[in-house]
């Protein structure tokens, strides 16, 4: 009949230890087996190759004797001694120690306690596993890593600073200019390019890496234009709304619709610099769908200003850069003011009512 398990197939002693050491021989990290008194009872090839050293000087010493004791670290003894002993078993034990012969390695240790049924003593089976190129190559990364966010948050300032200096000069040049028309459109183009320096700023803020929260962005991003547009005027701002995050790319978008949708009310809403009203900016979201709203308590009119079959610059911008959100744009506008909304949805408000 077959045999079938180890039992049967090696009665013999010595066939059983040439299994073992063949077993032992075969794994490419490197093995320790040692005995209760912590002496090597075998060590594997890979561990010989690893921390060049040979078997006659290793096999039945004490494992923190061996190489003159570069084996004796306070970690591996507390594995050794004390975690082994009462939980049998370790797995992904690092410790980093300098070797005289191969240099500093930084080893991922596993130990695991074998009892034996029929009397023999007890056996610790280590496994070591030399984790220091890839700790190394993990370390550079984050260097690595840490350099390209140090350089982005450089170019990003060195943009806005350009922006700022690029507003200045068009708001000089419009001071000079004689024509009436001329001087609107320079000081709507110093506007945006301010708006667009706004946004970038409270990007970097946010951190252009990874999710940007959408609620604290809008807030600071209002603080900032009401500074740069507002002015002494009696127009305040605020923002509300729920949490959610988007994409720097999305949140850029959606700080240069609300730019520009906060100089549309500052421009048509209220027309006199003396008229005090609030503007609002409102988040919110449904799952992955968003809305962002802009409401004033201006001059409204009947019919909404993105309903006109001819649009302004201002207009056409927030109508490319929703599109490029696959979101709509929608303005309600009475005597109580006007509303623009931006609307990201998977479906549509008119299965919303229906429901």
């Amino acid at each position: 009949m077959q045999k079938t398990n180890f039992r049967e197939q090696f009665t013999n002693v010595a066939d059983a230890c040439a299994l073992a050491q063949s077993i032992v021989d075969t794994v490419r990290e490197p093995v320790v087996v040692l005995d209760k008194g912590l002496r090597v009872i075998a060590a594997s090839r890979s561990f010989y190759s690893a921390f060049e050293v040979s078997p006659e000087e290793t096999q039945g010493k004490l494992l923190y004797a061996l190489g003159d004791g570069q084996w004796d670290i306070p970690k591996l003894r507390l594995l050794l001694e004390k975690i082994i002993p009462e939980h049998g078993v370790m797995e992904n034990y690092e410790v980093e120690h300098e070797f005289p012969d191969v240099g500093i390695r930084t080893m991922c240790l596993n130990a695991r306690q074998v009892l034996f049924k029929e009397g023999a003593d007890t056996t610790i089976l280590l496994g070591i596993e030399d984790v220091t190129v890839r700790r190394t190559l993990e370390r550079e990364k984050d260097d690595l890593l840490g350099q390209k966010d140090i350089l982005l948050e450089e170019i990003q300032h060195r943009i806005a600073n350009s922006l700022q200096i690029i507003a200045g000069i068009i708001l000089m040049k419009a001071n000079t200019v004689s024509s009436e028309e001329t001087r609107t459109l320079l000081q709507d183009t110093h506007d945006r390019v301010i708006s667009i320096a706004a946004v970038q700023q409270q990007l970097n803020a946010s951190g252009t890496i990874g999710p940007i929260e959408m609620v604290s962005y809008l807030t600071r991003l209002s603080d900032a234009l009401a500074t740069s547009m507002i002015g002494d005027r009696p127009v305040t701002m605020k923002v509300v709304g729920d949490g959610g995050t988007l994409n720097s790319r999305q949140a850029e978008s959606i700080g240069l619709i609300t730019t520009e949708l906060v100089m549309n009310s500052l421009k048509h809403a209220f027309p006199r610099a003396d008229t005090k009203g609030q503007i609002v900016i409102k988040y919110e979201i449904d799952g992955t769908d968003w809305e962002l709203s802009v409401a004033d308590d201006g001059v409204g009119k009947q019919d909404g200003v993105f309903a006109q079959p001819k649009t302004g610059l201002g207009t056409g911008i927030v109508k490319a850069l929703a599109q490029g959100l696959n979101a709509t744009v929608e303005t309600l506008s009475g005597l109580g003011g006007t509303t623009v909304s931006v609307t990201h949805a998977t479906f549509s408000k008119a299965d919303i009512r229906a429901a």
